[in-house]
C-alpha cells in the first residue's frame, strides 16, 4: 500500500479478474462491477440491518440511512483501508427493550431514552479506540485472543440462526421456498463464473424471488407477492428522525455493549486479515474510533447503534472481492434507499421464505468466518484452556443464555462475548 492516508486504487480489468482471483483493499473493479458488487453488499446487510430496527421499534428506513453515513465515516476514519460496511447491531436489542419496556408492535414510545444510551455506547467505544491508538493493541489481543474472537464472531451467526429458521418455518411452502432459495444461491456459487459467481447472494435471491412469483402469483401455490404498497409509496421522502433522551440509568446499562462490538470488530478484522494476508492491526484502533463515532452519530437522529458487518464478511469470504471502494458505493445506494420509501415497499414485498433462505446462507458463512480465524491463527484445541472457551461460548450463544439482574438483561451474543473474555482470563493461568 502506499504512504499516503488513502491507498491509490489499482484497476484490475475483467481480464484479471478470474476464477478465484483476489482483488486486494486497495485495488478497485471496473465501474460496472464495483457497482455490481456494492449491490449485492446492500442485499447481503439489508435483511440484519432492517431486522433489528423493526425488532426495537425503531424506524428502519433511518436505519438504513444512518448504516450508509455510518459506513463512510468508517471508511474517513480508516483511511479506506479497511474493508468493511457497518450495520444495525444485534447486541443492543436485548437492553434496549429493557430500559424501554417496548411490547414488539409498532413504534418505540420510549425510543429517545435508548438513544441516548446508544450514544453513551458509541462514546465508551470511541474512548477504548482512542485508547489503543495510544498504546496499542497488545491489551486488547491479551483480553480477546483468537480462540475469543473467533468464537464471538461465531456466535454471532448461530445466535442469529433461529431468527432466519423461524421465520420460514410458518408453513410447509415457505419452509420448502427457503430450501430452493438456498440451492439457488449455492448453485450460482457452484456452477457459474466471472462476475456472476461473484453475486451468489443477489443473483440467487433473484432467482428464488422470480421462482416463487410464479409459484404463487402465477400457479396459486402460496401467498402471492402484492405490489399495490409499492405503487403507491412516493418515490422520495424524509424519514422520521427522533431525539435522544440522556437517562442515567439507561446510559448506564447500554454503555457496557461498548465491549461486545470492541470484541465484534476485532473478531472481523481479523476475519478480513486473514482472508487478504493483510494484517490490518495498525487500523484497529481508527476503526474502533469508526465504529463508535457512527455509532453515535446513528444515536443522535434515531438509528440503531452500528457494527462492522459480518454478513458482508461473509460475501467477501465467497467473492474474494476485498476492494475498499464497492463499500463506498454500497453506501451511497443505502443513503439513497434511506429516503425512497418507494425502495423500502419494494424490499418488503420480498417474501420472507426467500429472504429467510438467503439468512440461512449469510448466517452460515458468518458462523465459517469465525472458524476460519482459528484455523488461520492456528488455535490449539489440544489446549483444554482453549476447548473449554469455545466450547461454552458456541452453547451460550447458540442457545440464547441470557442472564437478568434486577432489570438488566445480557442476551445470548452478550453473556458469549463476556463469558469467553471471562473465561480465558480465569483459564488461561492454570493452562
Amino acid at each position: 500500500m502506499s504512504g499516503s492516508y488513502f491507498p491509490k486504487w489499482r484497476l484490475r480489468s475483467s481480464a484479471d479478474d478470474g476464477q478465484g482471483a483476489v482483488i486486494a483493499a486497495d485495488e478497485r473493479l471496473p465501474a460496472p462491477q464495483t457497482l455490481a458488487m456494492g449491490v449485492q453488499h446492500v442485499v447481503a446487510m439489508f435483511g440484519s440491518t432492517v431486522l433489528a430496527p423493526l425488532l426495537m421499534g425503531f424506524d428502519p428506513n433511518v436505519a438504513i440511512l444512518m448504516s450508509g453515513v455510518g459506513t463512510l465515516l468508517f471508511f474517513l476514519l480508516v483511511g479506506g483501508r479497511v474493508p468493511s460496511y457497518l450495520g444495525s447491531s444485534f447486541s443492543f436489542i436485548g437492553l434496549v427493550i429493557a430500559v424501554t419496556g417496548y411490547a414488539g408492535q409498532g413504534a418505540n414510545a420510549n425510543l429517545g431514552v435508548a438513544l441516548g444510551g446508544i450514544i453513551a455506547c458509541g462514546a465508551v467505544y470511541l474512548l477504548i479506540g482512542l485508547l489503543v491508538g495510544v498504546v496499542g493493541t497488545r491489551w486488547i489481543e491479551n483480553l480477546m485472543p483468537p480462540v475469543v474472537t473467533g468464537a464471538v464472531v461465531a456466535v454471532i451467526g448461530l445466535n442469529l440462526a433461529p431468527i432466519a429458521v423461524k421465520g420460514v418455518s410458518a408453513n410447509t411452502f415457505d419452509a420448502w421456498m427457503a430450501l430452493v432459495t438456498v440451492l439457488c444461491v449455492g448453485l450460482v456459487a457452484v456452477f457459474t463464473r466471472g462476475m456472476l459467481q461473484r453475486l451468489l447472494i443477489l443473483v440467487g435471491l433473484l432467482l428464488a424471488y422470480v421462482i416463487y412469483a410464479v409459484l404463487t402469483n402465477g400457479a396459486g401455490w402460496g401467498k402471492p407477492i402484492d405490489f399495490s404498497a409499492v405503487a403507491a409509496a412516493a418515490w422520495f421522502g424524509v424519514p422520521h428522525f427522533s431525539t435522544p433522551v440522556f437517562q442515567g440509568s439507561a446510559m448506564a446499562l447500554l454503555a457496557p455493549v461498548a465491549i461486545i462490538l470492541v470484541a465484534e470488530n476485532l473478531g472481523h478484522i481479523k476475519a478480513v486479515s486473514a482472508m487478504t494476508g493483510q494484517n490490518l492491526d495498525r487500523y484497529i484502533g481508527r476503526a474502533f474510533v469508526g465504529d463508535g463515532l457512527a455509532t453515535m452519530v446513528s444515536g443522535s437522529v434515531g438509528g440503531t447503534g452500528v457494527t462492522t458487518y459480518a454478513e458482508n464478511i461473509g460475501v467477501m469470504a465467497v467473492t474474494k472481492i476485498y476492494s475498499t471502494l464497492v463499500f463506498v458505493v454500497a453506501a451511497v445506494i443505502a443513503i439513497l434507499l434511506g429516503f425512497s420509501p418507494k425502495f423500502g415497499a419494494l424490499i418488503l414485498t420480498i417474501p420472507g421464505a426467500v429472504l429467510g433462505g438467503v439468512s440461512i446462507v449469510v448466517f452460515g458463512l458468518i458462523t465459517v468466518s469465525g472458524a476460519r480465524i482459528w484455523v488461520e491463527n492456528k488455535v490449539d484445541f489440544s489446549n483444554n484452556t482453549n476447548l473449554i472457551v469455545a466450547a461454552v461460548t458456541l452453547v451460550l450463544g447458540a442457545g440464547d443464555f441470557t442472564l437478568k439482574l434486577g432489570g438488566f438483561a445480557l442476551g445470548g451474543i452478550g453473556t458469549a462475548t463476556f463469558g469467553a473474555i471471562i473465561l480465558h482470563a480465569l483459564l488461561k493461568r492454570r493452562s
